[in-house]
């Protein structure tokens, strides 16, 4: 089972409602994807035309592609009905909410889906709230054991 996730999101974000998409690949993309090679480094989802999309998902060439290997760095599209696509739309009209996504990962159809949140930005001391939170909890883990 192939699962990518992205561990900075959760850093940088406080994520309120969560949302899981298919995806448009290519076939090379789908094959690099099954190798766990992809990479959320600055991605992020936008809407365009009523359709929501992803940018920046850095998704590596497949190694045994030929000449028809795909563009690593390609907007795609995510697929969502309309009525959800207008509800994330009318909450980042909102101050401060954007749409950041937090893993890929293959369905029991061995389809390739993206979960996507919306997000709101921390700000330094929530970050450093975050992170004091989890060493106590670690600390308490360690205790008990």
């Amino acid at each position: 089972m192939i699962e990518i996730r992205n561990r900075s999101a959760y850093h940088e974000y406080f994520i309120d409602t969560k949302y899981v998409a298919g995806i448009v690949l290519l076939g090379t993309e789908v094959k690099s994807l099954r190798e766990g090679k992809a990479s959320f480094n600055d991605s992020f989802c936008f809407i365009h035309q009523g359709e929501i999309w992803i940018r920046s998902l850095n998704i590596a060439q497949y190694s045994h592609g030929t000449m028809n290997n795909h563009d690593p760095l390609r907007e795609r599209k995510l697929l969502l009905q309309k009525r959800e696509i207008k509800k994330i739309e009318s909450k980042l009209k909102e101050k401060g909410y954007t749409v950041v996504p937090l893993r890929i990962f293959l369905n029991e159809k061995n389809l390739v889906k993206v979960e996507f949140g919306l997000a709101k930005g921390k700000k330094l001391h929530d970050k450093r709230e975050s992170i004091r939170q989890k060493d106590v909890e670690r600390e308490m883990k360690r205790h008990l054991k």
